[in-house]
């Protein structure tokens, strides 16, 4: 590999972790809930490289041959800001 492109969207909720109830954050999505309220997303360069694999996305259908990796990850620190969560 000659070249990598890392995109980070940071603070960009894409569903509710498991803790969510603990802190009043049921329910929370921000990703699926910009998509539902603008009648779905269209990013065909992100949905190419496999936005629509990290969770339900309307507009943004899925792709198994997608030529990236894309994924959701879960804080392990009890703090909730960028820093330490």
């Amino acid at each position: 590999m000659s070249r990598a492109c890392v995109i980070v969207l940071d603070a960009v909720g894409a569903g509710a972790l498991p803790d969510a109830n603990d802190y009043g954050d049921q329910g929370s999505d921000t990703l699926g809930n910009v998509a539902k309220a603008v009648g779905g997303l269209d990013l065909p360069n992100l949905e190419a490289l496999g936005l629509g694999n990290v969770e339900p996305l309307a507009g943004c259908s899925p792709q198994p041959g997608a030529p990236a990796v894309a994924g959701r990850l879960v804080e392990r620190s009890k703090g909730k800001d960028t820093t330490t969560g």
